[in-house]
């Protein structure tokens, strides 16, 4: 009995002190979940088929990974996730995007990608500052953004203040961004999978959030899911409310809003603020697209997404 004890005891010792040793950057708990995790990341990298460059850009909250591609005379653009999605979803689009633009594909702090986070949490005003950083660093100035899911949230978030470089703007899907997610029912499969990680019943997950699960590479199923069971980052969606009309109205950039047809997180709600708030955007809603719609419908929306950058 003696022995069994000492050796949970010598057990938990080790496994803490190894916790505490290894992981600074937040989003995993092991070297083991890590590694897993980036093999999967460099792996589902490959679907970009284009050229590309990856760098770590120091900031004070973190480093930024970024992954670079296009003309080096292109026009700049920045792209931004969806929340645990990474850079790599990007793998649809980034071949119609890259043509004539010099993009930078930057993973988000505080969720499993490369990039690695110094602190546990970030307000409003660390993501200003925190993606600041990063366009100054570039010297980036009157470029294009797209931010899908939660990144179309930090993307209007961004647009908002008063002092920005920001020229063309589009919206994909954005999350928590016009209204609260509007099926919240069909959405709490995905609460549960976060919560109880279970790869068997990933499928149904992505069946709520995509109208065409079957197109998304099993490469990036892999990755994403390993995403979600080790992602923190369920909580951080409490701190995403919805715009109000003076702070969208401070939104004086031209925006694109697309939206799929069958989308659990934007409704006929979103619909009407974007036409209503919205100065200088406008609402396109895409048939047969969930809220996955850059992979559900890939052709139709990187088709938009150029005309609108011209």
């Amino acid at each position: 009995m003696l022995k069994s004890a000492l050796k949970i005891a010598v057990l938990f010792l080790f496994v803490g002190c190894a916790s505490t040793q290894k992981f600074s950057d937040y989003s995993f708990k092991t070297k083991k979940d890590k590694d897993s995790y980036t093999k999967s990341y460099n792996k589902s990298l490959k679907l970009w088929d284009i050229p590309y460059t990856e760098e770590d850009v120091k900031t004070s909250l973190g480093t930024a990974h970024v992954i670079i591609s296009g003309p080096k005379n292109g026009k700049n653009l920045i792209l931004l996730h969806g929340m645990d999605a990474s850079s790599t979803m990007w793998y649809p689009n980034i071949k119609a995007l890259a043509k004539d633009h010099r993009v930078y594909a930057i993973d988000f702090l505080l969720e499993p990608n490369k990039s690695v986070s110094t602190g546990k949490s970030l307000s409003a005003d660390d993501i200003v500052i925190w993606y600041n950083e990063i366009f100054d660093h570039y010297k980036l100035k009157k470029f294009d953004i797209i931010g899908a899911s939660r990144g179309g949230w930090i993307t209007t978030l961004l647009a908002s203040q008063k002092q920005n470089s920001i020229n063309r703007i589009i919206l994909l899907s954005p999350a928590q961004t016009f209204q609260f997610i509007d099926k919240l029912g069909k959405t709490s499969s995905a609460l549960m999978l976060k919560l109880f990680p279970n790869e068997k019943k990933f499928g149904k997950t992505l069946s709520t959030f995509s109208t065409h699960p079957e197109k998304i590479s099993p490469i990036y199923k892999r990755q994403f899911y390993l995403a979600n069971k080790y992602a923190k980052s369920n909580s951080s969606m409490l701190k995403m409310t919805p715009f109000s009309e003076k702070e969208l109205g401070m939104v004086q950039n031209q925006v694109l809003v697309l939206v799929g047809d069958h989308d659990v997180i934007n409704g006929a709600e979103s619909v009407e603020r974007v036409k209503k708030y919205l100065v200088n955007g406008k609402i396109k809603v895409i048939k047969d697209a969930g809220h996955f719609l850059s992979i559900d419908q890939s052709k139709i929306v990187n088709d938009a997404m150029i005309e609108f950058l011209k």
